[in-house]
């Protein structure tokens, strides 16, 4: 722990207090599985901390090495772990496979790619760093299944007592038969080392003959095979010719494996991740490959612009104009991560920000519009005008001049928009304006957008946007 005293002294000057304080805790008295792929919403919600500041707290602390960050690759059907990434420059452009579910998929970053901490052996050594060491159930929750599904104790019981048929663990060039009864029910043979899988598909008339069945697990991820069985014996040849121990498991398909897989928690997406301030701030051009190109199916995105600069700086003159801006620039940027976005650049007298949902951004520029007046209350002048405009739908992921951005027509549009802006109106589009949390917000705040249809430069069809008054 001495590498740790000296780390979070540093901790405590960079994160909020009170979350260096509870990182703090959970190191020194936390248990090990506690300790490994932190679930930062259930920590949140547990330490009574805010999200942002959790999140933003871990981030530092990973920078300085207390925690290893991963970007976990989830199965949206079974929520297991198909590929553990140290960077997200390592995610594979190709489908990830499930032998479980039987599927593939491409991975989304907006809720399949799982950012998960677990404490650095440096700091605090705990089992889940030598996973071919952990008992066999233990290995299934700490490594096979990610932070997101919400493993209790009963419905693991359920899993190990009524699903299981076998469990077996079998050493490199281990062989062994085992034989069980097979019900009158579908059965799974799953192995979460190798992710080798066979399905039995039990239907018929019951039978007293044995029937065989054989797996090879060689750590290469063919696709899962279906065979059918009567109800009855089975003999089962189980064969491991990877590198590693696997641990082989034969389910009975029905309502307690179905159970467990189907509760859920909420996780920290890299979606979240790569819209959070702090992320961008101590991470910079760590994230993404030059040629990478992560597909976003939603994020909203925030233009402003101050109105009439150029006629600020010569009727104030340099100095005046500049100390404006400067405060101007400080209120919006403040604003941004107060709302848990994040700005990806600023443009002449202009910011580029985003937001996980729009109504974060709707909320941020609410608040920015009365910054400004604000500030121009403070000095006495009108000269601080704010256009803002706002848009949510899909995007790419991108590095671009050494800096994570992002690119699309979503983006477009999202600029298009706020040019379309006069005075203190704030312009979003119907995405926008028409999701339920946004509405919500508008209503109390006794605003009620103007609809209008616009041609906007660079877009081919007339575009329907509303004017928040």
């Amino acid at each position: 722990m001495s590498d740790f005293n000296s780390l979070y002294s540093v901790l405590k000057q960079t994160a909020d207090p009170k979350v260096a304080d509870a990182i703090q805790t959970l190191v020194e008295t936390g248990a090990d599985h506690e300790l490994n792929r932190i679930n930062l919403i259930e920590f949140a919600a547990r330490t009574g901390l805010g999200e942002e500041k959790v999140i933003s707290g871990f981030l530092h602390a990973s920078r300085l090495g207390i925690f290893d960050l991963t970007w976990n690759v989830l199965c949206p059907g079974c929520s297991g772990v198909l590929g553990a990434h140290d960077t997200l420059k390592q995610l594979q452009p190709e489908d990830y496979h499930c032998g479980l579910c039987a599927a593939g998929y491409q991975a989304s970053i907006d809720d399949q790619v799982e950012v998960a901490f677990t404490v650095s052996p440096r700091v605090r050594r705990i089992a889940a760093h030598d996973p071919h060491t952990l008992p066999s159930w233990d290995y299934w929750r700490q490594i096979f299944w990610s932070s997101g599904i919400d493993i209790n104790e009963d419905s693991f019981s359920r899993l190990v007592n009524e699903a299981t048929l076998e469990a077996v663990e079998l050493a490199t060039g281990e062989k062994v038969v085992v034989s069980l009864q097979l019900p009158a029910q579908f059965v799974i043979v799953f192995e979460p080392v190798t992710h080798s899988a066979l399905f039995i598909d039990v239907k018929g008339e019951p039978t007293k003959d044995k029937q065989n069945a054989s797996l090879v697990f060689d750590g290469v991820h063919s696709p899962t095979d279906t065979i059918e069985m009567r109800p009855g014996p089975l003999r089962l040849a189980l064969e491991n010719q990877s590198k590693n121990r696997v641990l082989p498991s034969v389910w009975i398909a029905g309502d307690a494996l179905h159970d467990l897989l189907g509760k859920r928690k909420p996780i920290v997406t890299a979606k979240r991740i790569l819209a959070n301030q702090t992320f961008r701030d101590v991470y910079k051009a760590d994230n993404l490959n030059l040629d990478q190109r992560l597909k976003i199916t939603s994020l909203t995105f925030l233009f402003t612009d101050l109105k009439g600069s150029t006629a600020l700086y010569e009727r104030v003159g340099d100095l005046a104009a500049f100390d404006l801006v400067r405060a101007h620039f400080r209120a919006l940027l403040e604003i941004i991560a107060s709302e848990a976005g994040a700005v990806v650049k600023t443009i002449g007298d202009a910011v580029m920000a985003t937001f996980v949902r729009p109504e974060q951004a709707v909320a941020a520029g609410l608040r920015m519009r009365e910054a400004m007046d604000a500030l121009n209350d403070q000095r006495g002048t009108k000269d601080l005008l704010v256009k803002i405009g706002i848009h949510e739908g899909a995007c790419l992921a991108v590095m671009l001049n050494d800096r994570q951005d992002y690119f699309g027509q979503t983006v477009n549009i999202a600029a298009r928009v706020q040019g379309q802006v006069t005075e203190r109106a704030i312009n979003a589009t119907g995405p926008v304006v028409k999701s339920p949390a946004v509405m919500e917000l508008l209503d109390k705040a006794g605003l009620k957008p103007a609809e209008k249809s616009v041609e906007l430069r660079g877009i081919s069809d007339r575009v329907v946007i509303y004017e928040i008054p």
